[in-house]
């Protein structure tokens, strides 16, 4: 299904349906868990499903309500949700700890079941980074009994990843979700995509010629709702160690069995062995032709990997050469396939509405050409970082362009951990005050303005009266872009740092606040400098000289404060 979005349009997927039945396979415990972290949202203790285990979202999230749904046979991640009613928060962001420069796979999961008393689910945004993910839409699937959900492949840039809702112009009730997943990929995987400028968000990933089941030790099976049938899924763990859903693809083409294994490490991206288990082909000297994802797509770049294997048991005839080609365009000449299985892959592949795969075979092939798997993905282009050092930056002519963007990327590494200082010093800082601060643009922070461009920095800060309380960091001098400061009418104390290297700063407002101490010298030092609004604090001491002796400022410290001239 399509989900209601504008820009970009993304894929949900639906699965989970509601009683569980667990098959472990006896080779389980021999296998290790994913890396990364499985969060059951709005869960109250640890929880397995099969052998994972699935942790509370407590820690990852500040903001947000917890909730259980009334419901009998929910199986545990869609029992429980978090939900976020606050309707004047721009974002809401869970923010996980990762490798810095590792490879994940994201996943979000939803599950509405009428929590907030109403009918329809929400619609609304999801965020990774500071990059729009995708629209969240699952009231088609909802309307069905079935869960909904999005994954993407995304790396992350700092020690920290953030994946946030937001609420949009379809938004009319609280966003929701009931699962989040975090799985580390190996660096091999997809690794064609330059994850620096793009992410790529999950369209479609099926194996081919198996039409009951998805890849998996848990099978969960509910009885349809609308007309008796039954419906069999799985989810992934341990078939594929990184816990990707694989579902279930047939048509009108004959399918056929594996007669032996392939090793799935052979493989870049690490497909699980159990998709090369069945097969679509066809006859031979026919070609084959494949309708690939059964939607239309967006027009946009697509990354394709297709996984091949000859079915036959091995032996000096069991091979296939064919052709492949993607709406009539080559995609693959001369595709040599065997049983120890092959893949192909497209890293940037434009795609619009429907599409077909078709596979020719050469002349005199005895076999038919065949297909077990096949994964798509949208490349997503991610919208630039907001600085994480907040410091103006010029590249001397002597240095080279390498080394400047290394320093450049080191500098990118601190306005980021400004603001999460500051959030930190802060007792009560605004809703929205996690993940990125100022990307997406329309989904900054509360208070914040930033610049255009890939490279974003912030400009104005401003929070003004809304009882926010504890103390001014002193990393806010590293915000050095900042030309407004507003802080006025809160219950802020403590000293006032020194601001001496935000040379950008024009306004600095801290009035009606508890702050304490002397005035810093420092101040004096800031050349822009042309307001400072210090009155009713608890200010003591004097002046300063180089203050007072400033031309073409304008300081006010009265009523209030302890101070002489």
């Amino acid at each position: 299904m399509i989900p209601l979005c504008s820009n970009p349009p993304f894929l949900a997927m639906s699965i989970f349906l509601l009683c569980l039945i667990v098959t472990i396979p006896l080779s389980i415990h021999a296998l290790p868990a994913p890396r990364g972290f499985l969060l059951n949202c709005g869960a109250s203790k640890e929880t397995n499903v099969g052998t994972l285990k699935w942790i509370t979202d407590d820690g990852f999230i500040a903001v947000g309500n917890k909730t259980t749904l009334d419901m009998p046979d929910l199986i545990p991640i869609l029992a429980t949700l978090r939900f976020f009613p606050d309707k004047w928060a721009r974002k809401y962001c869970y923010t996980i700890p990762v490798i810095k420069g590792g490879k994940y796979m994201v996943r979000t999961t939803y599950y509405y079941g009428g929590f907030d008393g109403g009918k329809e689910p929400p619609v609304f945004d999801q965020i990774i980074e500071g990059t729009k993910w995708s629209i969240v839409n699952t009231t088609e699937d909802y309307s069905k009994g079935l869960s909904t959900y999005y994954d993407i492949v995304v790396a992350a840039l700092g020690k920290t990843l953030s994946v946030c809702l937001a609420m949009n112009e379809h938004t009319v009730s609280a966003p929701f979700i009931s699962g989040l997943e975090l799985e580390y990929l190996e660096d091999s995987m997809y690794n064609s995509t330059d994850f620096k400028k793009y992410a790529l968000s999950t369209v479609a990933r099926n194996r081919f010629g198996h039409g009951t089941e998805m890849i998996s030790d848990v099978v969960v099976t509910k009885e349809s709702d609308f007309d008796g049938e039954y419906v069999n899924f799985e989810t992934s763990f341990p078939d594929d160690q990184f816990n990707r859903y694989w579902q279930p693809f047939t048509d009108a083409n004959p399918t056929v069995s594996s007669h032996t294994e392939v090793t799935s490490s052979d493989f870049w991206n690490f497909p699980p062995v159990q998709v090369f288990a069945t097969a679509i082909t066809t006859s031979r000297g026919k070609s084959l032709k494949v309708q690939w994802p059964t939607v239309p797509l967006p027009s946009s770049n697509y990354y394709i990997a297709l996984y091949f294997q000859d079915n036959r048991t091995p032996s000096p005839y069991s091979w296939r050469v064919f052709n492949v080609s993607v709406n009539g365009k080559k995609f693959y000449t001369d595709l040599n396939v065997s049983a120890t299985g092959v893949t192909v892959y497209a890293t940037e592949w434009p795609l619009s509405g429907l599409t077909e795969i078709t596979m020719t075979p050469e002349v005199g092939v005895p076999v038919g050409p065949i297909i077990n798997a096949a994964e798509i993905f949208q490349i997503v282009p991610l919208d630039g970082r907001t600085l994480t050092r907040d410091g103006a930056f010029l590249h001397p002519p002597s240095l080279s362009l390498s080394l400047s963007l290394s320093i450049t990327i080191i500098f990118l590494c601190i306005t980021v951990l400004a603001m999460e200082d500051l959030a930190r010093s802060l007792d009560n800082p605004p809703p929205d005050w996690s993940g990125d601060p100022c990307l997406p643009r329309q989904n900054s922070w509360t208070g914040v303005t930033c610049s255009q461009g890939k490279l974003v920095r912030i400009l104005n800060l401003n929070l003004t009266g809304i009882g926010i309380s504890g103390m001014l960091s002193s990393g806010v001098a590293n915000l050095t872009a900042l030309t407004n400061l507003w802080l006025g009418s809160n219950k802020l104390s403590g000293p006032i740092p020194d601001m001496s290297s935000m040379n950008a700063l024009e306004t600095l407002h801290l009035e009606n606040n508890q702050f304490e101490g002397s005035i810093p010298p420092s101040l004096g030092q800031i050349a822009n400098l042309r307001e400072i609004l210090l009155q009713n604090n608890n200010l003591r001491g004097r002046i300063p000289d180089i203050l007072q002796k400033r031309d073409g400022i304008n300081i006010q410290v009265s009523p209030g404060n302890h101070l002489s001239a």
